[in-house]
């Protein structure tokens, strides 16, 4: 008999955990949905996220909120203070800015854009920003953590970046793809843009995980159409991921095979040949 009662107790304890669960995560919801509510005349600058994490080729976005509580209309003066080199814009509704005229308790959303130097070191950055007016003052700390850099180099193991390849043939190209960074690069592709007929191949095809300071050696395989006319040719190679991206313009010289040259001078004698003869049988009549 006791079995017979265990199954509907724990169904009935389940069911009434889910409903926790669901009424927990709507309550959240409604919670995040309501707008933030400002003491009556009391001014105020805060932001969704204080902290964010990016790489040095990475913007960090803030996305901020600026209040004016005060009785009358008032010019805010944005203002920070950033490392050397370091970039920051304020936009206003897309526009970039550097200062808000406000109405009396009306309430800004501020986006904030912040750019790393490329030798920016890993660790987090103090980011104070400032909205300035008159002798009201109102500060917002934020973080900028640098992880790292994303950099990304390709070349050919001897450096040199041209070749010669015959009309009709195919050539084998040697490339590397450097991780120059300090993170790791995942999911990389090597893709080429040759003039338009021609094909490529890359071995490997996609390169799942490069480690920083690590080099990968790809052969690339270009096919030529067959009767491509002789001269200078720019193949353009593209070694990229979603993060980072380096790109090579590599110098193809096409001849003619020798057979095609054959070809042309039996087919000039030929046509002297014929002219030769029409000229004996019929220029002295």
């Amino acid at each position: 008999m006791l079995s017979k009662f265990t199954i509907p107790r724990l169904s009935a304890a389940r069911s009434f955990a889910f409903l926790l669960l669901f009424l927990a995560s709507a309550f959240a919801s409604e919670a995040q949905q309501q707008p933030v509510t400002w003491p009556a005349g009391k001014s105020g600058f805060t932001a969704k996220l204080m902290n964010i994490e990016a790489a040095t080729n990475e913007t960090f976005r803030y996305s901020t909120t600026l209040h004016n509580g005060s009785g009358s209309s008032r010019i805010y003066e944005l203002k920070t203070d950033l490392p050397i080199g370091w970039a920051i814009a304020y936009k206003v509704d897309g526009s970039q800015v550097t200062s808000i005229n406000m109405d009396a308790g009306k309430t800004q959303d501020v986006a904030i854009e912040i750019n790393a130097t490329a030798t920016a070191s890993p660790k987090k950055y103090k980011v104070p920003i400032k909205a300035v007016s008159g002798s009201d003052t109102l500060s917002l700390n934020l973080e900028a953590v640098v992880k790292g850099s994303y950099s990304l180099a390709l070349s050919t193991p001897t450096g040199k970046l041209s070749d010669e390849v015959t009309s009709g043939s195919q050539k084998e190209l040697q490339l590397t793809v450097k991780n120059s960074g300090t993170l790791p690069l995942n999911d990389l592709q090597v893709t080429a843009q040759l003039p338009t007929g021609w094909e490529s191949t890359f071995e490997p095809a996609s390169i799942k995980q490069l480690e920083a300071g690590k080099t990968i050696d790809v052969k690339a395989t270009v096919k030529v159409p067959d009767k491509t006319i002789a001269g200078d040719y720019a193949a353009n190679f593209t070694a990229t991921n979603s993060n980072t991206n380096s790109q090579i313009a590599f110098r193809l010289l096409v001849k003619t095979s020798l057979l095609s040259g054959w070809i042309g001078v039996l087919v000039i004698l030929l046509a002297i040949g014929v002219v030769y003869y029409l000229i004996r049988k019929y220029g002295r009549r």
